[in-house]
């Protein structure tokens, strides 16, 4: 079970706001630039990603459901800013990983406290940086 829509909620209004221009270079952190379905209009998105052999990870903190995860799935690609480089992904796929295998020994720790273990893979064809 993610963490509730309501904690999204809140974060989208009051901690994204702070933690939006930090997560491009914190480890374990990063932004997600997507285009909304609908509107066109480009969005960024603090998430939790880890680099993998060809790509990256990123933690569904708050589940498949949010419009950031249905965006990137719908275009097939986006932008991952991270440790100061942007990356240019495709071919999302979701995935459910009760393991949480990949992950930092500590960052498991945290998603298997918080029910978190729905993950989004992503493949890097380009790096912007």
């Amino acid at each position: 079970m993610p963490l509730p829509r309501k904690v999204a909620e809140l974060n989208k209004v009051g901690l994204n706001r702070v933690t939006t221009p930090i997560s491009r270079y914190l480890p374990g952190f990063g932004l997600v630039t997507h285009r909304g379905r609908r509107s066109g209009k480009e969005y960024r998105t603090p998430v939790n990603v880890f680099r993998v052999e060809g790509g990256f990870t990123i933690a569904l903190t708050y589940g498949t459901d949010s419009d950031w995860v249905k965006n990137v799935l719908a275009a097939g690609e986006c932008r991952i800013h991270t440790r100061g480089r942007t990356h240019h992904c495709t071919a999302p796929r979701l995935f459910h990983d009760e393991s949480r295998t990949g992950m930092p020994s500590v960052v498991r720790q945290i998603l298997a406290r918080t029910g978190v273990s729905d993950f989004m893979s992503l493949t890097t064809v380009g790096e912007d940086d």
